[in-house]
This record gives structure tokens, sequence and C-alpha cells, in this order.
């Protein structure tokens, strides 16, 4: 055997572990187990690099630290660059009825000290010594597992280095993700998609299948470019099909493709993505129209033993020059819809049982009034922890609250409903340079702390990115969509107003 084959075996060994890890802890509380989590984004670093401040985003799973109101549970975190004392701080003081001073004996901070732009799992895999004092840290690899933000085969060498199964996909089924595998899968589930084309394979075939769409609807205005691995919105292209002669199409198109594609990301440019769409492939479908157009969201999950559940419905808060580029989210999704797209989600988790798939995954879906009725094409699969995992796991682990299927709300134990408004990308220049203690100092003084008696209040994310990006993000909920509104800008004004200078009250 291989290297990379006796990997795959010992892999598989660790995994039939996870199956029954996860029977033996279920309804314990006082269950010994060992969370090891490693935010890795262990994507295509050439695509990373479109977000800004992007390394800071090992930070999203900081949430997953509610795991110590377990009792018994142990927790070690890994990342890049050491994490701030203030703010591992922030999210201790938010764990129910578990001192922080007992959880943070539970709770092993990591760091590779390392700022690079390769991907942290790759930076563990690298320091022998680290490794070492990851594995010290874990009392018991049978009750350990690996929680990480996407599967690579980066993370399976670190699973089977440190010997304790990974609770996420299986890398070699990574592939179930892309654009082009998602449009499968959603035909699969028999769930409408854009029409279009995907395993496209370079720019010839973009122009062919450009031409096509229009052919197909000489009426069509817009079509999409998407890379296969793209994420965020961040490797989507828009082609305008103005000034198309009724003849010559794909000529035209080939003459004008480089020029006349417009990215989403603002630093693209034709020359490498191209490079890119060669690299990793893509799709090109119809750009969907409509004067009332919404993108839900549906975050699932499927247990070791192959279950399959719908968690939560979103609208996601979309932006960039045509609306592709993830902000943020709001929950749960609209009333008029969310019980439609969650039955739809369900059907594809349906068929991501069958292919083996485990853990968390999104389908996102474009939405479109039609008279009365609202039409749902699904558009892709993100097959990792995505920017609606964390705010939602925050809710769960704040509150104790669970998901209603009949009604799609998440309602507290007593009962009461609770909605939130999250973002990635409460941005702006004047928040630069304030500090984590800042930020803190800034909740405290305007009421914006999650209240855990009333259950509702602020939670921030990605607090490092603040002082260097102007970057944070935000988690605001309420007991209704007004309120959640209401706590997010509140939330801008505290901030905008400490950005002017204004003095501390206290």
């Amino acid at each position: 055997m291989t290297p990379l084959s006796d990997e795959r075996a010992a892999f598989a060994r660790l995994q039939t572990q996870l199956v029954d890890l996860y029977g033996r802890a279920q309804g314990q509380r006082l269950f010994p187990s060992t969370a090891i989590v490693i935010p890795s984004l262990s994507l295509d670093v050439e695509e990373l690099a479109k977000i800004e401040g992007v390394h800071h985003y090992e930070e999203r799973l900081l949430f997953m630290l509610m795991l110590l109101q377990s009792p018994c549970s142990n927790l070690i975190y890994v990342t890049s660059q050491p994490v701030a004392p203030s703010i591992v701080d922030y999210y201790l003081n938010y764990l129910p009825g578990i001192p922080s001073l007992h959880a943070r004996r539970r709770l092993t901070m990591l760091s590779c000290y390392d700022s690079s732009s390769k991907p942290l799992t790759a930076k563990i895999i690298e320091r022998p010594h680290l490794l070492q004092r990851i594995s010290a840290a874990i009392p018991d690899t049978s009750n350990a597992y690996i929680s990480c933000f996407n599967a690579s085969a980066l993370e399976r060498t670190l699973a089977v280095k440190l010997g304790v199964p990974l609770y996420a996909c299986d890398p070699d089924l990574a592939y179930l993700g892309s654009k082009s595998n998602s449009r499968h899968i959603f035909r699969e589930a028999a769930i409408p998609v854009p029409d279009g084309f995907e395993d496209l394979r370079d720019a010839k075939d973009i122009v062919q299948t450009l031409a096509a769409l229009k052919r197909q609807d000489p009426a069509l205005r817009r079509a999409v470019v998407k890379l296969n691995e793209g994420f965020s919105g961040e490797g989507n292209a828009v082609f305008s099909y103005e000034g198309c002669p009724d003849s010559g199409i794909d000529s035209w198109i080939k003459r004008i493709l480089p020029v006349h594609l417009q990215f989403e990301a603002v630093t693209e440019t034709w020359t490498h993505f191209e490079h890119k769409f060669e690299e990793m492939g893509g799709i090109v479908e119809v750009f969907i129209e409509g004067v009332r157009k919404r993108s839900p969201s549906v975050q699932c999950h499927i247990t070791p033993p192959g279950v399959g559940e719908v968690l939560s419905t979103h609208d996601q808060v979309l932006g960039g020059p045509s609306g592709q580029i993830f902000l943020g989210c709001t929950f749960p999704a609209a009333d008029v819809y969310r019980l439609d797209v969650q039955e739809a989600g369900r059907r594809v988790s349906k068929v991501m049982e069958k292919k083996g798939v485990i853990g968390r995954f999104a389908v996102d879906f474009i939405s479109v009034l039609q008279g009365d009725s609202w039409v749902h094409y699904a558009i892709e699969i993100n097959l990792r922890k995505g920017g609606t995992t964390h705010p939602f796991m925050m809710l769960q682990f704040l509150t104790h609250g669970t998901y209603d299927h009949k009604t799609g709300l998440f309602l507290t134990p007593s009962g009461k409903p609770r909605y939130y408004y999250a973002s990635d990308n409460l941005h702006s220049p004047r928040y630069k340079g304030l500090l984590p203690d800042d930020l803190i100092n800034i909740a405290v003084e305007n009421g914006l702390q999650f209240n855990g008696a009333t259950q509702k209040g602020v939670v921030f994310h990605l607090i490092s990115a603040l002082s260097q990006y102007g970057k944070v993000g935000v988690l605001c909920i309420g007991e209704n969509e007004e309120e959640a509104d209401d706590l997010y800008k509140k939330t801008v004004e505290a901030l905008q107003k400490s950005a002017t200078g204004t003095q501390s009250q206290c």
C-alpha cells in the first residue's frame, strides 16, 4: 500500500470510533469528551486572499468554547496566532451556570505563532512539538474528536497523526460541495436549479455555454460564471449580454469576455480568473432576475450514524457589485417560504446521507416572487461550517433552546421565540484602532451585551480584526425581527459614536 492509501485506511478506522463516541455521549451531561477545534480555512489560498482580514476568521469557531458548559468536557483550540486573553474571557463569561475559572482549567489554547497565508492545519502538521502538545492535552483519545471549519486532506492527515476521528465530511467526499456537483445533487433531489451548464474546464467552455444560454433564451440579460471552489460569492462573475448581436454570438462573446466580465471580488482580473477556472473548473448559469428577490439558506447536519436533519433556515444578507457576496444573515428565513426551503434542504440532506456525508453543511437558494408565489432555485452546497453556523450554534448554547420544525422558529425553554441579525462584516475605517478591550467597554456601557436573564442582546466575534481592519462580527438576538434589527442599529450607533473619540462615561 502507498502512504496515502495507508492514511486512508487508518482514517477509516478512526471514523468508526466516531460513531461509537457519538452514541456513548448522547444525553450524558457528565460525559468526559474532548473537542480539538482546528478552525483552519483549508481552502484555495488565492481565493481566501480576496476576503479582508481573513486570517482572523479562525476566531469564528470560538463559539465552541461554549461546549465547556458541560462540566466534564475538555476543549483544545489551536490558532495561527495567539488569541488575546480578553477575547477568551469574553466568551467564557457567557457560559451558563459554569464559573469561568472551572471552564478555564479544561481549556487549552495553543498557537503556531505563524501569520503566513498557508492553512492552519498545514502549519500544525509542520510542527512536531506542537503536535505533541496537542496530544498531551487529550486526557483520553477514545473520547476525543476533531472539529474543523472544513475537511480537506490536511485534516485527514492531522486526524491520523493525533489518533482521533474527524467530526466532518470525509475529505474524499469534499468534491460534493463544488458548484458543479451541487447542481448534480440538486437534480437528484428533484430541486430546481437555474438553467446552465456544469463541469466546465476552460475559457472555451465559458464562451460556448454563455452563447448556448443566449440562443436558448434570446431575451436573457445576464449570466453568472462561477469557480467550482469559490466561496462567499468571491469566486463569481457576471456576464452582461448588452450589445449582443443576433448572429455570431460565440465570436462576440470570445472577443469581449475578458473586458466584459464583472467580478464580485474587487481585486479579481480576467487573467487570474481564467487561470483559476482552468485549475478548478466551474459552471455557467443564468442570472436569476427579479424585482423581489431573496437568498435563503438552509443549514443541515448529518450525524456520525448517518441520520440527517435540518437545523435552521436563514435569509442571507448579500452585497458586492451584483449582490452575490455573503455579508451576514437573519434568522429565521421569511415566514412565507421558510418551511418550503426547509423541505428542500431535507431532500438534499437525504441525498447527502446516501453518499456518506456527515457533519454540517448549508444549501443556498435564490428565491424570486412570481405572482403570488415564491420560486426557489438551488444555487450551491457549502460543505463546511459556513457563515450561518456560528450565530445559530451560539444562540443554542446561550439559551438551551430548540428549533421547531413545525414552524421554523427557534424557541427558548420557556417557549418564547428568538430572532437574530448576524453579520461578519460590520465594517468602517473609523473603527480601526479599537482594541478588544475597547469593544467590550463599548458593549457594556451601551447595554449591548447578551443578558442571560432576558436571553436577548449582542455577542461579538472576529474581535481581533477590529483594530487593524475596522471590521467585526456581531450577533444581535431579540424576541422578534424588529428587536434584532434595532439591536444591530444600536450597535452600529455605539461604535460610530466611540469612533468619533467620544470619551467613556465610566
